[in-house]
């Protein structure tokens, strides 16, 4: 018989016992082949009717198997596709904790209102957030993390001070203006991190009203790479941050006078040093200033100071306390001197000459030195909030010195 002539039938909807897609017996109707396709698309369609409709060379026979096919019916099930739920939210997307027996829109007000949750906040990364991180500030936050963000100028209202006590902006894109609107509010800082970043003498002079010598209790400060700040401006700095332990400053976009200010008014405090990076603005002087002022340095780094010899040997060894002593790249110290640094640091344990010795003369180094650790730490960690060995790979550490943050915006 013609496919266009068949008659109509009843076809029974089949109902899978204990099953989730089970549905009420009805009717189906069926006026020609055409509206099978139609039948095809609903939740249930037995599969004796796909059978029976199909052209005879495309018959399959069924095998079944496992308990889902022990009954004589099998029903092949198609589920419709759920619309993903857009959700716009007043202040950044965050992750919080569920408050049961509210709504989500209750639970979103209440995380909003409650300033404890956002004691600590993980921006990192995000682009064009200059109203979302101006939200945050408002908060009333602790801890924020913001390292690679792009930052447009922001537009504080009123001349309230921020809470802050530590802060990271390492390596993120914001305009000198909107930097020095958020230092100028600071007044709480302990930890902060402006790595890579355009500084300006307003944010380091403590003549301003506002800026970053009004912290008092700052511990840890890393302005590697930081350029577009005076010399005085830096030294004004280092003479009323007081307390400082752990200071990263290489790198910067120095001279000799920039190089003199920070050994002249470092904090006698001081116990990390990084004051890499400066080749032939660092002398044998301003080693021995450097010493004299902080004797309980117990980690430096002079990587890349090109004019030191061996005889800083003798100017270092004053410092007791010692423990970790790079470097790299001082090109005038010969590997034969080195070879006495265990008997004139005793407590040294590490000890990064990148560049100064060859692969092949290592081991022998290394027999000479045998309780020293010598090139086991590439990057420099000192008052960094996460160091740059942890930073690699997929499972990247997102800890701000040590502390991971309670809300993580998901972009």
């Amino acid at each position: 018989m013609p496919t266009d002539s068949m008659p109509l039938q009843n076809l029974p909807c089949l109902s899978l016992q204990g099953s989730m897609l089970s549905q009420p017996k009805k009717s189906i109707k069926r006026r020609s082949r055409g509206c099978v396709a139609e039948g095809l698309d609903t939740e249930c369609t037995p599969t004796e009717l796909i059978q029976q409709w199909s052209p005879s060379h495309k018959h399959q026979r069924l095998i079944g198997k496992g308990k889902e096919n022990d009954s004589s019916h099998f029903v092949l099930a198609r589920r419709s596709r759920r619309k993903k739920e857009s959700l716009s939210v007043a202040t950044p997307p965050y992750e919080a904790p569920k408050v049961q027996g509210k709504s989500f829109s209750s639970q979103r007000q209440c995380v909003k209102c409650d300033e404890s949750l956002w004691y600590s906040v993980d921006l990192e990364g995000l682009t064009h957030m200059g109203p979302a991180l101006q939200q945050v500030l408002k908060t009333g936050v602790r801890r924020l993390r913001c390292p690679r963000a792009f930052v447009e100028e922001l537009h504080f209202t009123g001349t309230g001070l921020l809470h802050m006590v530590q802060l990271d902006l390492s390596s993120s894109i914001i305009p000198t203006s909107a930097l020095e609107s958020i230092i100028c509010r600071c007044r709480l800082l302990e930890y902060l991190s402006l790595e890579g970043l355009q500084l300006s003498d307003t944010i380091l002079r403590p003549q301003r009203p506002c800026s970053l010598s009004k912290n008092s209790n700052l511990v840890q400060l890393n302005l590697s790479g930081c350029s577009a700040f005076s010399a005085p401006a830096l030294a004004d700095m280092l003479k009323s941050c007081s307390s400082i332990e752990q200071l990263n400053i290489s790198w910067c976009d120095f001279n000799n006078n920039h190089v003199k200010s920070v050994v002249d008014h470092l904090s006698p405090s001081v116990t990390h040093l990084n004051l890499s990076g400066y080749r032939e603005s660092l002398t044998l002087d301003d080693v021995k200033v450097l010493v004299k002022r902080c004797p309980h340095v117990q980690t430096l780094d002079l990587s890349d100071s090109t004019l030191l010899m061996a005889d800083s040997f003798s100017v270092l060894k004053q410092l007791k306390h010692l423990q970790h002593l790079s470097l790299s790249r001082c090109y005038h110290i010969h590997i034969a001197a080195l070879t006495d640094l265990g008997k004139t640091f005793p407590m040294l344990c590490l000890l990064d000459v990148f560049g100064l010795v060859h692969d092949s003369h290592l081991p022998s180094l290394k027999k000479e030195m045998p309780h020293i650790s010598i090139n086991s730490r590439p990057f420099s960690s000192i008052a960094r909030p996460t160091p740059a060995s942890r930073l690699i790979g997929p499972c990247s550490d997102r800890t701000m010195w040590n502390r991971k943050c309670q809300l993580r915006f998901k972009p």
